[in-house]
């Protein structure tokens, strides 16, 4: 878009400068003067050539044939210095569009690649024709080598989706200074069959009708093009790029400027056609073609516009395409709430929709609605009103099924202006009631970037309402979600919200729990600021599992004002997952695996007979290679458990194909005559005898106990113990108290008291804090030992030690290292590694505590420093 000048012009019957301005543009390629010199150059952000001697004199151009477009900061040429602003929009914007062109010497196919750089990610649609399914796209250096490869699964007909993650810097940098190449690899050509380089448009922004012209005829291979189309935002005018390759031949042969023929076709008729002059050096052009009529506005939504361009004069080679509404990977869709409504309110209901626009203009439609009041009267797709008043309707949407809270239909009237506006997120669904005749719902209709989530496209999202928490909450917000299992059985989730207050926006948790009010375990999927979130979860808890695969799973967001529960969504994934040893196949139905590794069948009720389950090493789903085999079950990473040796008083983790088992450490109890209970690891105190503690079981009375995501079981109200949190294992400088009153869990770090001794020990090796020997001690130092006046002392791990103390240091996780002493000394610490020399170490009982052998190893003590010293305890 060098060549084409664009102009903002303020409208003459807007009252204070109030109302949209026009946008004219025109192309300046006619102006550029005709030059001396046989070898012209293109210059970097330049229409026009100029001579070598000539680049020193910019000012001999004309006036408006420079266009400065925004590049990389570390790339910055001198098209861009003059605008100041170029560096800021770049940033603003946060992503950077770009296209490429791909052809081939050796094939008739032609695609066409868009991508988009959303922080470190890129994002690429590519739709092909004349092209076998594709295996892989590829993307290049200038040179050829291979910097990213990914699997072409083709979300529809001829257009394949995919994301780049954590896109290296220098391959963005390569990116935006236009050096990255992109590449179809198809069965038959493995080096690629089609490719072209990406490069910057910013016509990008405004397209919403495409067109691939590809050759007529099979006389010649690697001849193709792409159009990016626009409408006017003030008149029925085409706006458009056109760029393709081929068609003029080798850049060293044939004149400077070559003329060419565009048509517009309608059934093989001539509607419209254009003169346009080009160079080998820069093989597109832009035009407008001006004052569509009704007809050609209709004929150009339902795709019955043909583009044809061919060289006039020259050889008949030819290239045309249909035009269609833009094809993409992004999804069209709209979260409603009240606080979007026309006249805001606040009732608890919530609605999702999802859009797909065909090719031939129509708009297929799925509306989900709940928790409204009254009746639904009216769904309606419209514009942005001016005023009040004022809506501008361009579909009547049917209404809800009888019965049901869903809507499903055609809008087939939108035109082009409707399709070039759903294109451009200027569109907005609302939903009227008996009560609020207006709007109680309404929302946004804007197109969601791909992002590798094959649920959008497999199931309807999840509405989230403030009507279906318990108890119901009368919120403006709303939103839906999609989530689904892999083969894996590892969570892909992603949540959009609308409505949230500005106060609200930095304190959004989703929580994925069973039914509401019902004891269970309870998974923080993700903190959020914003809007919008996503991720996945690999190690989910059987129990949440079970309630996937039955309906009875919960998706809960929690906000700052409503720290219970701001919106719910009930969720269903039908899955046949593997989790602590069962196959969960369907409601009613477990699979638990028998010690020989064979599942055997158990149905609890009546229904279809379950199929025989595939043994270790049969063909089926893969098995996760970071499972774990103990007392003959398999378990996967992450899972929790209590081992048959000791159910009560200890918990084993699978973590990356090793089990550990911590012991279950009791904390004193709070009361003066604890109770043991036969069915539980740890005394309790009388009044609380009836609760369980076990890891994983119901609790009994849910108003009066807390669930601990820690090792994942239901606690007492006012219970306190030791954690377990893995990977590292019970905690025992921490305790953990359940606050019955709010059911939530406070942990806090055991402050151990200050030691009245010289040499303080630990009694056990697993004590958190040390204790003075039994008739030992000296008068307790109760001031602070910076402030002293005395020696100043030595702070090592955390702890302080005064002048000419000695004492072994621990290095977690390995704990004390006792043939390792360390000296406090004028304020440093100095630790010295037990003398094994020959002399000193046999027969004098360091042999079997320190020494290997009776040998001189270290002749002399050595000085070491805190972190060699964690090196030798790990290599040890």
């Amino acid at each position: 878009m060098r060549c084409v000048l664009c102009a903002c012009e303020a409208p003459q019957w807007a009252r204070r400068g109030r109302g949209p301005g026009r946008v004219s543009c025109k192309n300046i390629k006619p102006q550029c003067p005709t030059l001396a010199c046989r070898q012209p150059r293109q210059l970097p952000g330049h229409c026009c050539q100029t001579c070598p001697q000539e680049r020193s004199n910019l000012d001999r151009q004309p006036a408006g044939l420079v266009f400065e477009y925004p590049r990389d900061p570390e790339h910055r040429s001198y098209s861009d210095r003059g605008d100041p602003g170029a560096g800021e929009r770049t940033r603003a914007d946060g992503h950077t569009d770009f296209v490429a062109l791909l052809t081939g010497p050796r094939s008739q196919a032609v695609a066409r690649a868009r991508v988009s750089l959303l922080r470190s990610s890129l994002r690429f649609s590519i739709s092909y024709q004349r092209l076998d399914r594709p295996s892989r796209v590829r993307f290049t250096d200038p040179t050829g080598n291979i910097l990213f490869e990914h699997p072409a699964a083709p979300t529809q007909d001829g257009l394949v989706c995919g994301v780049w993650r954590a896109m290296p810097r220098l391959s963005q940098r390569l990116l935006r200074a236009e050096q990255l190449h992109v590449a179809l690899v198809t069965p038959t050509h493995p080096s690629g069959e089609v490719w072209g380089p990406l490069i910057w448009q910013g016509a990008l922004a405004a397209e919403t009708f495409s067109a691939t012209l590809t050759l007529e005829g099979p006389q010649h291979r690697g001849v193709g093009g792409i159009a990016l189309l626009t409408l006017s935002d003030t008149e029925d005018s085409l706006h458009f790029l056109l760029l393709f390759r081929g068609l003029l031949g080798p850049r060293n042969e044939g004149p400077a400027q070559v003329p060419l023929r565009l048509q517009i076709l309608h059934q093989g008729q001539p509607l419209r056609e254009l003169q346009a002059n080009t160079s080998a050096e820069e093989p597109g052009f832009a035009e407008v073609l001006p004052s569509l009529t009704d007809q050609e506005m209709d004929w150009l939504v339902l795709g019955e516009l043909q583009m044809v361009l061919e060289r006039a004069g020259g050889p008949e080679l030819r290239i045309s395409g249909y035009i269609t509404a833009r094809r993409s990977c992004d999804v069209l869709q709209s979260v409603l709430c009240g606080a979007d409504a026309l006249i805001p309110v606040q009732t608890g209901a919530a609605g999702s929709a999802s859009f797909i626009l065909l090719g031939n203009g129509s708009l297929i439609y799925q509306v989900q609605v709940v928790g409204t009041g009254s009746e639904v009267v009216a769904m309606t797709l419209e514009t942005k009103p001016q005023r009040k008043n004022q809506r501008t309707v361009l579909c009547h949407m049917a209404g809800l099924q009888l019965g049901g809270h869903m809507a499903v239909g055609i809008c087939s009237g939108l035109g082009a202006r409707g399709a070039h506006m759903l294109l451009q997120n200027e569109l907005f669904l609302n939903i009227g009631t008996k009560d609020f005749p207006d709007g109680e719902l309404r929302g946004h209709v804007t197109a969601l970037s791909y992002s590798g989530h094959s649920a959008r496209y497999d199931r309807l999202p999840v509405p989230l309402a403030g009507a279906l928490v318990v108890p119901p909450v009368r919120s403006q917000a709303a939103g839906h979600a999609w989530l689904s299992l892999d083969t894996h059985c590892h969570l892909h989730y992603e949540v959009l919200l609308a409505g949230l207050g500005g106060s609200e926006q930095g304190t959004v948790t989703a929580h994925l729990l069973g039914p509401p009010g019902m004891p269970g375990p309870q998974r923080l999927l993700k903190g959020f600021y914003g809007s919008e979130a996503q991720g996945v979860v690999k190690d989910l808890e059987p129990m949440l599992l079970r309630h996937l695969a039955q309906g009875t799973a919960s998706l809960l967001i929690t906000t700052k004002s409503s720290p219970r529960g701001e919106l719910r969504g009930q969720v269903h994934i039908a899955s046949q997952c593997e989790a602590g040893g069962l196959r969960l196949v369907s409601e009613g139905v477990r699979m638990p695996v028998a010690p020989n590794g064979e599942a055997a069948t158990s149905p609890a009720g009546p229904g279809p007979e379950a199929p025989a389950p595939a043994k270790h090493g049969s063909a089926g789903r893969p098995r996760d290679p970071n499972t774990c085999f103990f007392e003959g079950q398999q378990r996967p990473h992450g899972a929790r458990w209590s081992p048959n040796y000791d159910p009560l008083c200890s918990l084993c983790t699978c973590q990356r194909r090793t089990v550990i088992c911590d012991p279950i450490v009791c904390p004193p109890p709070s009361c003066p005559n604890p109770v043991q209970a036969l069915d539980q690891c740890c005394p309790v105190c009388p009044e609380k005898q009836r609760s369980k503690d076990f890891p994983g079981l119901p609790n009994p009375e849910p108003g009066e106990g807390c669930y601990f995501d820690g090792d994942r079981s239901w606690r007492a109200a006012g219970t306190r113990w030791h954690p377990v949190v893995p990977p590292f294992g019970l905690i025992k400088c921490a305790i953990c108290t359940c606050k019955g009153a709010t059911g939530e869990v406070h942990c806090e770090k055991v402050q151990c008291p200050r030691l009245a001794c010289a040499q303080p020990v630990r009694a056990n090796p697993t004590d958190c804090c040390k204790q003075c020997p039994v008739g030992t001690g000296t008068p307790a130092n109760l001031g602070d030992p910076m402030q002293a006046d005395g020696p100043r002392g030595c702070r090592f791990a955390g702890q302080w030690f005064p002048e000419n103390q000695s004492w072994h240091p621990s290095v977690p996780p390995f704990g004390e290292m006792s043939c390792i002493t360390c000296r406090c000394g004028a304020g440093v610490p100095h630790c010295e590694r037990d003398d094994c020399s020959l002399s000193l170490s046999c027969g004098s009982g360091k042999e079997s505590r320190c020494c290997s052998h009776c040998t001189a190893q270290r002749s002399t003590s050595e000085t070491r420093t805190l972190p060699e010293l964690e090196k030798e305890a790990e290599s040890s």
